[in-house]
């Protein structure tokens, strides 16, 4: 009868280096942006019983939008850029400027379609860059999506403010959304054909 051996116990150590997020400024930046979208939406939308809750809530919105500079920067200058802070990064913005849009229609400071083409974007964009990572194709956010992202934040920022200006008779906001929309668009078919040239090409 063979003796039986020993069964050695579970490397408990790997497993947990598996699962370990990568923590590091850049992440953590990107995920108070996170964590300030519900306080954002608790002052805008108390604005009747709060004071100054509409401006609170503009600081808030503002702060958040700086993030997103600041974790990119501290992620390439500190050689710390992450697979997942590259997704995490868009799907932070994404959810700041949805937040922003369905409170705004809800507020009827902008017509209902400007909110469902720009959110039916982001969220096409992201399940898009679900099935990239499942390629283990990670595809960076481009020149033109930052400014596409800018200028959701100034058109967004713009609509919280009331008198912000005014061109032509209409309001200076009026023309700053028509503009993230079409720039959303036009980032959008810019991604998708990135994403075809990535997805084609030999791994």
């Amino acid at each position: 009868m063979s003796e039986s051996r020993p069964v050695a116990p579970p490397n408990h150590t790997i497993s947990r280096e598996r699962w370990r997020l990568p923590v590091n400024l850049a992440n953590i930046l990107t995920g108070l942006r996170i964590l300030l979208i519900p306080v954002f939406l608790v002052f805008l939308l108390q604005f009747e019983i709060v004071p100054y809750s509409v401006d609170i809530a503009v600081a808030i919105f503002i702060v958040a939008a700086i993030t997103d500079t600041l974790d990119g920067y501290f992620a390439r200058s500190r050689g710390a850029v992450t697979v997942l802070g590259q997704i995490l990064d868009p799907v932070a913005d994404k959810l700041l400027i949805s937040a922003a849009l369905i409170a705004l229609v809800s507020l009827d400071r902008i017509p209902a379609w400007i909110a469902m083409l720009i959110i039916a974007r982001e969220f096409s964009v992201s399940g898009l860059r679900l099935v990239a990572a499942a390629s283990r194709i990670v595809i960076p956010a481009s020149p033109l999506g930052k400014i596409k992202t800018l200028s959701q934040v100034v058109a967004v920022a713009a609509l919280l403010l009331p008198g912000f200006g005014f061109i032509l008779g209409r309001p200076l906001s009026w023309y700053l959304i028509y503009l993230a929309a079409l720039l959303t668009v036009i980032s959008g078919a810019d991604y998708f054909a990135r994403a075809r040239v990535l997805l084609k090409s030999p791994q």
